[in-house]
């Protein structure tokens, strides 16, 4: 396993491919001037594990996020949207394709979008938009196709991490992410030093701020909109924090004093009975306290500033450009965080509101009928995203597309689902409402959201409630029958894009990059 990190890079620059659709004079100039003037870009900023309280335009009174307050200002800020699975992959291909998780199949991190399945980029691409994607997008095969030219990745875990682009820039400087692997890959985090657990993953990036990954995307996200000349282009930001670790740089790290920090609504001093039975955490929920929780916030605040400063630099670009005007901005994450409520920390228990609300700020181009400056109440959901896109762009939607266009006036959801745990778990709402059921467990939670906001009161057998119970689980059974569990679609040879920058489909290059950095671990922790 003798290779130099230079001789790797320089092996994935190198690698050529044909037989693409797409023409390499739109690929080489993948931020083409518009063929008319009719064109708008498309900037969407999507970021992981993002509760929706955790912005100061959504009232949080200790995180300083002006740029995308500003957006917001802007822009409609949406005060009830929600994701439509709260796992990473299943969510963003939802996004893109406007379907929820039990039409497109894609059930985990380790899956794969149909190549038969429209996405708002592809259409966009085929109306003669140049698209690009820059960051995390999570998919499997690493470079799928779901119709970006372009792709400059960043990923966390799994197979990913071996083939994006900046892993192999890391190698390159001679650099790891000591903090993401110990806390994501199963090798390393079996053998965490104790601050690691001690602190839930709440430590300094073992990285500079120039070479965490949030700078990094964020810089190469500029590039793509500095060379922008007019419209017609779409640029999907994909940043990785703030999911955990909650890492910020080092520079950043002291951004909170902890022990000032508001403790975010819903926390307990213990866990519920019914959610610690349904899983004990990622980190031990029942280990949690509130001195490690202040800590936590701590961090995952500055990794939220730490962002709000790179979409700072965005539309600052797009301003002097001139081109702010006609972008179609929009600002939202693949699924909440729990982040202290019901003493519970990440993803992965009921769907409670912290996990499966996401801020969602869309501000609309120059010409859109929707006014700025404004908050909606609707009832929304990511998959109202691709139509939303498209609309604005002039482009009809796939006619699977179950979605809404949001600049319509009435674009509002009666009930909004949510589904979890390989569709076990639904999550049937509406502004008031929500029940939570268990379909192969068989149980139900029920909450009055009005007088218990928090969550805390499961009302289900109240005979008070019984009307409304029987209308959200009727609602739940019409959205998707309990007898449909379709298979995960998982495809290792699904088409990926054709650039110099994709790693050979063989995967031949993986052994040695992760000898590398397994290498690094070992001087790193021993």
């Amino acid at each position: 396993m003798e290779i130099s990190r230079r001789e790797f890079v320089k092996t994935g620059a190198s690698l050529a491919c044909a037989g693409m659709a797409v023409s390499e004079s739109r690929l080489e100039h993948s931020t083409m001037t518009a063929v008319n003037n009719s064109k708008i870009n498309v900037l969407l900023i999507h970021v992981d594990q993002q509760r929706i309280e955790c912005l100061g335009a959504y009232g949080n009174p200790d995180i300083k996020t002006p740029h995308i307050d500003r957006l917001a200002e802007e822009g409609v800020r949406y005060e009830q949207s929600f994701c439509p699975y709260p796992i990473c992959t299943p969510s963003r291909y939802s996004l893109l394709s406007g379907l929820y998780v039990h039409d497109h199949r894609g059930w985990d991190n380790h899956c794969t979008l149909a190549p038969d399945i429209p996405t708002f980029p592809r259409l966009l691409r085929e109306a003669g938009y140049a698209t690009q994607a820059v960051g995390k997008m999570h998919f499997t095969p690493t470079y799928l196709d779901v119709g970006f030219d372009v792709m400059y990745l960043a990923e966390q875990d799994g197979p990913g991490r071996w083939d994006d682009d900046y892993h192999r820039a890391l190698m390159e400087a001679g650099l790891a992410d000591i903090n993401d692997l110990e806390d994501q890959r199963r090798e390393y985090r079996r053998n965490a030093r104790p601050a690691y657990w001690e602190t839930f993953g709440a430590l300094p990036s073992n990285l500079p701020e120039k070479w965490h990954s949030t700078t990094w995307i964020g810089d190469r996200v500029v590039d793509a909109i500095d060379s922008w000349a007019d419209a017609g282009n779409l640029l999907m930001a994909g940043f990785i924090k703030p999911h955990h670790p909650f890492d910020p740089p080092p520079n950043l790290a002291d951004a909170h004093d902890p022990d000032r920090l508001e403790l975010l609504p819903g926390w307990t001093e213990a866990c519920l009975p019914h959610d610690i039975a349904l899983h004990g955490g990622y980190f031990p929920h029942e280990r949690l306290h509130e001195k490690a929780l202040r800590r936590i916030m701590a961090y995952y605040y500055a990794t939220i500033e730490h962002i709000d400063a790179q979409v700072g630099r965005m539309i600052d670009l797009l301003k002097r450009k001139g081109l702010y005007d006609n972008t179609l901005i929009i600002f939202t994450g693949d699924h909440g965080e729990y982040m202290g409520f019901h003493h519970l920390l990440l993803k992965g228990n009921h769907l409670y509101d912290p996990v499966v609300k996401v801020p969602l700020i869309i501000k609309y181009p120059a010409g859109a009928t929707v006014s700025g400056g404004r908050v909606s109440h609707a009832l929304v959901n990511n998959i109202d995203l691709a139509p939303t896109i498209l609309a604005q762009a002039g482009i009809a939607p796939a006619a699977g597309m179950t979605g809404h266009n949001l600049a319509q006036t009435d674009a509002s959801h009666d009930v909004v689902f949510c589904e979890h745990l390989r569709g076990d778990q639904v999550m049937a709402r509406t502004r008031t409402h929500k029940l939570i059921c268990s379909r192969q467990h068989d149980y139900m939670l029920f909450y009055d959201l009005e007088e218990d906001p928090n969550e805390m009161n499961n009302r289900v057998d109240d005979p008070a409630c019984r009307d409304a119970v029987a209308m959200l689980e009727a609602a739940a059974e019409a959205w998707r029958p309990r007898t449909l569990r379709p298979e995960t679609h998982l495809d290792y040879d699904a088409p990926v894009i054709c650039r110099p920058n994709v790693p050979p489909r063989d995967n031949s290059h993986r052994a040695a990059i992760a000898a590398w950095y397994d290498a690094k671990m070992q001087d790193a922790l021993g």
